[in-house]
């Protein structure tokens, strides 16, 4: 109930009258609204799937050159917030930009002897976010195809299988859960998405919720139209549960061998090659040189002292809200493990919808709520104590960390359960048997087995926390910035160049955590301490 306060609050206002605002909407922008978010799902959600497991396999399971550099390489993108990577590509693509500038001098074009595609437009926004994205996938699908047992894939062989059918008919349907989780993030953060698709002019229902709530000052129409992103999440995961059925995967057997890798040579080494490296060279390596070439020229002139107290406090916030938001994905679906009820599951999903709210709505649904708890707290007080206390609650950096558990549960929440699914229910009754009690279960048992699992929920978390940008906006004291704000509060005014040294820093500062992580995640294979003491000591 703490967790879902803002969703409830946000869920409440459907039931309120909107004085005709609906008819409006629909008569004029709705249909566009619902047009372009499909349109943005649907794409973005092919595209990330495709790319993420694609890559996720290719780096578990094969051996090519530079296969270990693309194994925390293909989670950078997901340092770059989708606004700034908007920014970067559009003064680099657009018709005064580099690019056809050097066009135009080369081939001696005029401005109508040449067709060059407009990165300001829906196919343009739905590219990008694709590429910021697909790490979502990628890490989750990683972690499955890491903690997929030898045995399976040894039968596989045996009924004749070769690489292409083991991948598709073994191991990806064994990593369905993980895979799903991740694609259901990359759906909720795509109809959360606000900072590229407003640069661009393109108008999605997070756009409409922002346009509706405080442009036209309709607070309960724009609560509905947040609860219509609410409905999109809902029958994504009926849709994927109810195809999936009563089927379950579980690993029964406890020999983790090393796995088996495919030597690629020749073309099929190039093609691998390059299915890992364009997402990383578009994502990552040329927005980041095109910042770096503007921080470069001009830069932030306050970039020095103040930038230390920026890195501060989104290191700490983020930190913070990871630890927070990864202990209590555990200690929920674990509950939902030890009793898998309707109402159980129902209050679990629930707390963790708030991720399919936008970050303005679940501000204002934290607000409303700490705002009259810091109103009567400070009547109680002047009644009776003659002071006022001020803003304790809403006015301080609690309520931050608050939100971006509330926004960021469920990240950590599928990744968890995910994970925890894949753990067969005759591990928890031998356990018992051995007189572990279910929190010893969990600490013994479970948490081991979950390793990766557990890393890759805490760096998605950490990272989405570095990028957060409208409810820190909204609910940061007064006098306390971070990059995110100082990167975008720039960018709005169209300082770039200025704007890409903050940028810039939030990718420095979450490289290294990525890259940290990953090498955990990478040992995180159960039996792989043994495998490693066995090959060193051959």
């Amino acid at each position: 109930m703490i967790v879902a306060l803002p969703v409830i609050t946000v869920l409440a206002h459907i039931f309120m009258p909107t004085d005709g605002i609906w008819q409006h909407l629909a008569s004029t922008v709705l249909g566009r609204y619902l047009s372009n978010t499909l349109f943005l799902v649907v794409t973005v959600g092919m595209g990330t799937f495709v790319i993420g497991t694609g890559t996720a396999w290719l780096v578990v399971m094969c051996r090519f050159p530079g296969r270990r550099l693309f194994e925390w390489a293909l989670l950078l993108p997901l340092a770059v917030p989708t606004y700034v990577i908007a920014y970067a590509y559009t003064d680099f693509l657009q018709y005064a930009g580099p690019l056809q500038s050097w066009l135009r001098a080369i081939f001696e074009w005029g401005r109508d002897d040449y067709y060059f595609p407009n990165i300001r437009s829906l196919g343009g926004a739905a590219t990008l976010i694709t590429l910021v994205l697909y790490p979502y996938v990628y890490m989750l699908a990683r972690v499955a195809f890491l903690e997929q047992s030898v045995c399976v894939l040894d039968v596989g062989r045996t009924l004749g299988r070769g690489p292409w059918r083991l991948f598709s008919s073994v191991a990806l349907p064994l990593a369905r859960p993980a895979i799903v989780g991740g694609v259901s993030l990359v759906l909720m953060e795509t109809l959360n998405e606000f900072g590229a698709v407003q640069y661009f002019g393109v108008d999605t229902f997070t756009t409409g919720i922002y346009r509706t709530w405080f442009g036209m000052g309709e607070q309960v129409a724009a609560a509905q139209l947040a609860a219509c992103l609410l409905a999109f999440i809902i029958v994504f995961v009926l849709l994927e549960r109810w195809s999936r059925g009563k089927r379950r995967y579980f690993h029964t057997s406890s020999r983790y061998q090393q796995l088996p890798e495919y030597q690629l040579s020749g073309w099929r080494s190039l093609v691998a090659f390059s299915a890992c490296g364009l997402p990383i060279l578009i994502g990552f390596l040329l927005p980041s040189a095109l910042l770096g070439h503007l921080a470069v020229r001009q830069g932030d002139s306050l970039f020095g002292t103040q930038f230390i107290d920026f890195a501060a406090n989104s290191l700490v916030l983020a930190t913070l809200a990871a630890a927070m938001a990864v202990g209590l994905a555990l200690i929920l679906s674990y509950g939902v493990r030890l009793h898998p009820g309707p109402v159980t599951r129902g209050a679990t999903r629930i707390a963790a919808m708030g991720y399919a709210v936008p970050g303005s709505v679940v501000a204002v649904g934290i607000l409303i709520p700490f705002a009259w708890l810091d109103d009567q707290l400070n009547s109680f007080l002047r009644e009776h104590y003659g002071i006022i206390a001020g803003l304790i609650f809403s006015g301080s950096a609690f309520i931050l960390v608050y939100a971006y558990v509330v926004r960021f549960l469920a990240v950590s929440f599928n990744t968890l359960e995910a994970s925890l699914g894949k753990v067969t229910p005759s591990m928890d009754a031998a356990s018992r048997t051995l007189g572990q009690t279910p929190g010893g279960t969990l600490r013994r048992v479970h948490t081991p087995i979950m390793r990766g699992s557990l890393l890759a929920a805490g760096i998605l978390v950490f990272v989405d926390v570095m990028k957060e940008l409208p409810a820190t906006i909204i609910l940061r004291p007064f006098n306390f910035d971070t990059l995110a704000v100082r990167a975008h509060s720039l960018a709005a005014d169209e300082r770039l160049a200025e704007a890409s040294t903050a940028s810039l820093t939030i990718v420095a500062v979450g490289i290294i955590p990525v890259i940290l992580l990953s090498v955990a995640m990478r040992r995180s294979r159960p039996g792989s301490d043994q495998v490693e003491r066995k090959d060193k000591h051959l």
